[in-house]
């Protein structure tokens, strides 16, 4: 949940922020912050308007691919799984395992 997929056309080092991300129903937002931490990389995306400027964190496991030329990622999660997720906790994704526990169980279990 927390590694990129090997078929996802991530390169170690890529810089992904400013990339659109696209859930596999559409656009929604863009990246804010991306790590390649082995066992808790992760994207944060910003999601502008579409759900009232509210960040989400994404494991590294819903990147399904990576376009370096388009400057695309795209994760294999709806805008509805992505809008219900639990809410980005900017000081504790980093400290609370608890926190990453809750993010890792909520998308593994929705998993398409």
């Amino acid at each position: 949940m927390w590694n990129y997929n090997p078929e996802s056309h991530y390169a170690p080092g890529a810089q992904l922020v400013g990339f659109k991300v696209e859930a596999t129903d559409g656009h929604i937002g863009k990246v804010d912050e991306a790590t390649e931490e082995v066992g808790s990389s992760y994207i944060v995306v910003d999601t502008g308007p579409w759900i009232f400027g509210k960040e989400v964190l994404l494991p590294a496991g819903t990147v399904v691919r990576v376009d370096m030329d388009e400057e695309k990622v795209l994760v294999n999660r709806t805008k509805e799984q992505i809008k219900n997720a639990p809410e980005y906790e900017k000081d504790k994704h980093r400290s609370d395992s608890g926190y990453r526990d809750r993010l890792g169980t909520y998308y593994g279990r929705d998993q398409i």
